[in-house]
């Protein structure tokens, strides 16, 4: 899908959300990445292939409360 250097890496990739946005809404939270993920502000993807990935946000916080 894109041609720089070093070269996409793949939708299945475990570090896939590292590649470069080609586009994005910051208003409707969301960068189309030169892979092909539609990756949202809250960590959920859609693939190319149409399926989704649930949002993976660290579910505890360094400073919560104790």
């Amino acid at each position: 899908m894109c041609d720089h250097t070093p070269t996409y890496l793949p939708e299945n990739a475990p570090d896939a959300d590292a590649a470069r946005a080609v586009a994005a809404c910051h208003q409707q939270g969301w960068s189309l990445l030169c892979n092909g993920v539609l990756l949202f502000e809250d960590t959920g993807e859609l693939l190319p292939d149409g399926r989704t990935v649930e949002p993976h946000r660290p579910t505890s916080s360094l400073y919560a409360a104790a």
